[in-house]
Formats: C-alpha cells, structure tokens, sequence
C-alpha cells in the first residue's frame, strides 16, 4: 500500500480551521481499471467555448451515508480511508448556460493518474468520466495537466469546522459564508450549495473565471437559496 495519511492541504492548514479533506487515505498498489465514459443522448458531445469554470467538492460522509453498501464506493466508504470533502472535478462552463462536454475522444486513463488523483476524487471511474466530459474540453490538456490543475485548486481550499456547524441551525448562505471567511479572495456569492431532498449537505459549487480565480456565480448556477435551511451529516465523527 501507498500511504497517504494526509492530503497536501490537510498538511497546510491553518491553526483552528477543521481539516476536512483525506483525512486518511491509502492509495492502493493496484488500482481499479475504469469502464470507457463515452458521450449518448442524454448527455450528447458539445463543442463550446469556454467562458468560466466550477470547481465540485463532494461531502463524503453524507455520500457514504447513503452509498456505503455500493461495490463502487467500497474504496471512498471503507477500507479504513476518511475523507471530508472530496473533489467531483473542474468543469468548464459555457459563456450562457449550456457547457461544453465530452469534447474529443479519449482512451482509459492510466493507472498512475488513477493512483496519483484517487486520494482526491477517490474512485477510478468518476476520474474517467471527469476527464472524459470536462477535462477534454480544455484545449492542450492531457489527463495529468487537468488533474493537476483540478487538484491543485482543491489542495488550496480550507474549511471552517463542519462538525461544529452540523449541531445548530444552517442555512445555506451562512455556510456559504462560514466557507467563504477561511478562503482569502472568496465571498459567499462566488459559491452555491447542494442538497439532496431531504436537505443533507451534498456539494458546494465555486466559481471560477477564465484564469482560475473566484468570481461571482452566476444566477443561472443553481443551488440552494442562502436562506434554505441545510444539514451537514457527520457520520461517527
């Protein structure tokens, strides 16, 4: 086993912000080889310029909460690994409300990429279909050029205490802006917050412009009203 017993950015951060990314994760020495991700009907190939992008993190402990008996969770849910928020990917948004996607056709990615990023986005088939339906879009980008610029937005984000936050009430525009307090440059309108029906923590969605740098969401973004009541599930922490 490779060991990876924190991420970068757990190692980084600052004195009283939660860490809340691989809080434990081991890398296998031999990774899961990944199903073809190829574009159909419902999700069609677009060809579109790129206007601004969104950077997707993941809430684990919720995810787990409701896929941990899935064969495909296995690695993220079990196996001794802990994770807070994890990374879905980079995607690059259109310059009205369409995206482009699955932009150039493209083999399985290899087992060194899948082993460098899985501490991140840790499942071999959601790096497939992230490189497959985003990362081929960015012009000049190989897998390990958008993985790296993926994981590197990733690495730099902090966190307020989320086990904290879920014992009271939340909206979502106060996590926004508990989030947007411990993340220089960032303000509680250049992110938006998901839920799952039952109102549990799902994602939070940063908006990014053309160069990488926090921007306003726009309306058209989606997520929760900042004054939707949100809850954070922590699991056994």
């Amino acid at each position: 086993m490779i060991r990876h017993a924190l991420s970068a950015a757990a190692l980084l951060v600052a004195p009283g912000v939660a860490q809340a990314q691989a809080l434990r994760c081991s890398a296998p020495a031999t990774v899961d080889r990944p199903r073809p991700d190829l574009p159909d009907a419902r999700q069609p190939q677009r060809r579109l310029p790129i206007g601004s992008y969104t950077l997707a993190i993941t809430w684990a402990p919720q995810y787990c909460h409701e896929h941990a008996r899935d064969a495909a969770a296995r690695f993220q849910c079990g196996s001794g690994n802990r994770f807070g928020f994890t990374l879905h990917g980079l995607w690059p948004d259109g310059v009205g409300k369409d995206w482009p996607q699955y932009c150039r056709a493209t083999p399985l990615l290899s087992r060194e990429v899948i082993r460098r990023n899985i501490c991140a986005t840790p499942s071999a088939q959601l790096l497939q279909h992230e490189w497959a339906k985003h990362g081929t879009c960015m012009a000049g980008s190989s897998p390990a050029d958008y993985f790296a610029r993926s994981t590197g937005l990733y690495a730099k984000l902090r966190y307020p205490d989320m086990a904290a936050l879920s014992r009271g009430p939340l909206t979502a525009g106060a996590l926004s802006q508990r989030i947007a307090a411990v993340n220089p440059g960032m303000t509680a309108d250049m992110m938006r917050i998901t839920a799952n029906r039952r109102g549990w923590l799902d994602e939070v969605w940063i908006c990014l412009d053309t160069a990488f740098r926090y921007r306003r969401c726009p309306a058209h973004q989606g997520g929760l009203s900042p004054n939707a009541r949100v809850r954070i599930w922590r699991g056994t922490r």
